[in-house]
């Protein structure tokens, strides 16, 4: 019946600044990206699978307290180093799950961005 998650969709009210967030601040890179008008879809495909969307086509607020996505990582430390440089603003010191470790920043819209790292024996 179900598949996959086809993507993780987040609104944004600055396609423009989002974009240089993502791109340029994160380094995702584009997958497909188009609009109509002023209204904007892009979407970054990440290579172990999944697809983060962006768009300022529907009426939500971005940072309303909907999903948040989670990208699994290699370094934590060295990223929330390297992100906290840029001035990326983060919701949370290390949290240490069962098996990991994740911290929560935010976009360049108020979106919640959970950075994961599974513990070194659980990733191999």
């Amino acid at each position: 019946m179900f598949k996959k998650v086809a993507f993780t969709m987040y609104p944004v009210l600055d396609v423009g600044r989002a974009r240089k967030f993502y791109e340029e601040t994160l380094g995702l890179a584009v997958g497909m990206a188009g609009g109509q008008g002023d209204m904007h879809w892009v979407e970054y495909d990440l290579p172990g699978g999944g697809c983060l969307a962006i768009t300022n086509a529907t009426d939500e607020e971005p940072g309303a307290g909907g999903g948040t996505i989670a990208f699994e990582v290699e370094d934590l430390d060295g990223l929330m180093k390297d992100l906290k440089r840029q001035a990326v603003t983060f919701k949370s010191d290390i949290i240490r799950g069962p098996k990991c470790r994740m911290a929560v920043c935010l976009d360049s819209e108020g979106n919640s961005i959970l950075l994961h790292q599974l513990d070194r024996c659980e990733a191999s």
